[in-house]
Order: structure tokens, then sequence, then C-alpha cells
């Protein structure tokens, strides 16, 4: 199974859509596709056109709850990558013909969808990249869900910085990784944005000068809230190899 491209969504309150599609074009160098959706709940963050560069990025409102963040699979057989989510332990949640919505064992979200030629991700901004999405797992849900997007993905597994985190890499190329986190305590699974930065106070400088708000942190990482409340992290991570400082990975 091959998932030739992948892209990260910004769940976010329907409500505040245009807060976190200012915030988001602002922050990664893009400008907004057109709405698309019954409820034009759809925006894709698009690389300027000189950059010769696909998106990876994208918008979504939603209408129940904070939002959050999911992955969207890219692949050329839908039915095919459908069918081996739901032999490794996913539930279909809705089949819209060419794509479809699934939920991971641990119920997570996450979307089979059609891929379109997409090759070549978009350049590092202003020192930093948003090239991760985190899966934040309780602990009684970890083995089973990390195998399973190990599994579904078939990406390289590495250990994290510490001994709660997982990676799984991509085939060069990839624009979006996956973290699995496992938690210190018992809650629903979720996900969220991380970027990797080569000077996390100089990125968090411009993102707080677009309306974003330090909520926490620690040695390598700084946890903020974008203007439409939804959390993601600022990481100490090469930009353009996503791996560690030094490690190349």
């Amino acid at each position: 199974m091959i998932v030739r491209w992948t892209y990260a969504f910004v769940d976010r309150p329907a409500g505040r859509l245009p807060e976190a599609r200012d915030f988001w074009t602002a922050v990664t160098g893009t400008r907004a596709s057109r709405p698309r959706g019954e409820r034009g709940e759809f925006l894709t963050l698009l690389p300027e056109e000189a950059a010769g560069t696909d998106p990876c990025v994208k918008l979504q409102g939603v209408t129940g709850g904070d939002g959050g963040a999911h992955l969207d699979l890219c692949t050329e057989d839908v039915r095919e990558l459908t069918g081996a989510a739901l032999e490794l332990g996913a539930a279909l949640v809705s089949d819209h013909g060419e794509w479809a919505v699934l939920r991971s064992p641990a119920g997570q979200l996450f979307c089979a969808v059609p891929w379109h030629g997409e090759t070549v991700r978009p350049p590092v901004v202003a020192g930093g990249r948003l090239d991760q999405v985190c899966l934040d797992i309780p602990p009684s849900a970890y083995a089973a869900e990390s195998d399973f997007w190990a599994g579904l993905t078939g990406w390289e597994r590495l250990k994290g910085s510490l001994p709660e985190f997982e990676v799984l890499r991509p085939p060069a190329g990839l624009p979006v990784r996956i973290l699995l986190q496992r938690l210190g305590e018992e809650r629903a699974v979720s996900a969220h944005l991380d970027l990797a930065c080569a000077d996390i106070a100089a990125v968090r400088a411009r993102h707080e000068e677009h309306g974003a708000v330090v909520v926490g942190g620690g040695p390598h990482w700084t946890v903020l809230r974008d203007p439409a409340g939804g959390i993601y992290c600022l990481t100490g991570r090469d930009p353009e190899t996503g791996g560690l400082p030094g490690a190349g990975r």
C-alpha cells in the first residue's frame, strides 16, 4: 500500500474559520483557496505559485467540539486503502464514493482520498515548516493505535526524543510526518499540529505578532493557542528534514 501524499488538516469551529484562515495563511506564507463543501467548510492553503510546490495543509470548519487536527492520506486506490484500514481495525464513518472518512481503533478520524499528482512539498517559511501531526493517545490504547498507524502507512518507525514518543517517518518527499505520543492519563484520543523550527523563539515571536498566545512548553517545544482557539506546538527540529538537530531524522 502506497500513501502518495499527505495533508495535515487544521480543524477549527466553523464560526471561527475566518480567524483560522487569516492566521494560518500568514504564518505558513500561503494563500487560501476558494471555500468548498456544502457549507464552505473546506479551504486549502496554497503555496505561492512562483515556488512551484504543492499544498499539504488544509482547513476545515467543524460543527462539533473545538476542533484539532486530522490527516488525509492520498492514494491511487481509495478502495484499497480503505479496505486495508478496515482490516487493521479502523471503522468506516462515511463513504463518499471517491473518498472515505474513517476512525482509527482508538477513535481518531482520518480520510482516505485520491492522489492528484502532488509531489513537491512547500518550502520552509521564516524558519519553520508545518510538517507533523501529533496523535495524543491514552496509555490503554497506545500499543494497538501505534501498530495501526505503522501498519497502515508502512512508514519507518523510530524512537522519539522521550520514551513516550515514537515517530512514523514517511518516504523522502512526503510532507507530513506522524508523531505518536503516549499520554500520561486516560482520555479520548486527539491530534494537534507541530511545526519544525530552526529557532523556536524567532518563530514564536512571528506567531504572536499574528495573534497566537503561548500557553505552555518545555526546553525544546512551545505550546500556543491560535486566534481560532486551537492548540499547536513549535518544536526544535530541523525544518528541512523534520529530525532533531544533528540527528538527521
